[in-house]
């Protein structure tokens, strides 16, 4: 699953997260590889911030999103499992429902549950 962040996965990346300077982890010091996982676990504050920047994207934004999740090019695997939730309930309310469950089934698909 890892990839090259391209100028629209940085465009995305920037617009929910636009204080955000260097597109490298602060832990591993790695470039990102995707935008949800930074997005909730670095950035976000907690699930109502990740929701409120969630909801800055366009429609077509989040289509984008759920293309990348549903061809295997964007993770969700390390975001929480309430951040995940929120995601898939926006995906309900804005696109589909059944966009809304393919993202589902692909989580259930990738995650690692303890």
């Amino acid at each position: 699953m890892a990839r090259t962040l391209d100028e629209q996965d940085i465009a995305l990346l920037q617009k929910l997260a636009p204080e955000l300077e260097d597109l490298v982890c602060e832990n591993s010091r790695v470039p990102f590889k995707s935008i949800l996982p930074p997005l909730s676990n670095h950035i976000a504050t907690d699930k109502k911030d990740f929701e409120r920047r969630l909801r800055t994207l366009t429609d077509e934004e989040l289509m984008y999103l759920v293309d990348m999740i549903l061809e295997g090019l964007e993770s969700l695997s390390c975001v929480p499992p309430e951040h995940v939730e929120t995601f898939i309930s926006l995906v309900a309310e804005r696109i589909s429902k059944e966009a809304a469950e393919k993202i589902t089934t692909a989580y259930l698909e990738m995650a690692c549950f303890e």
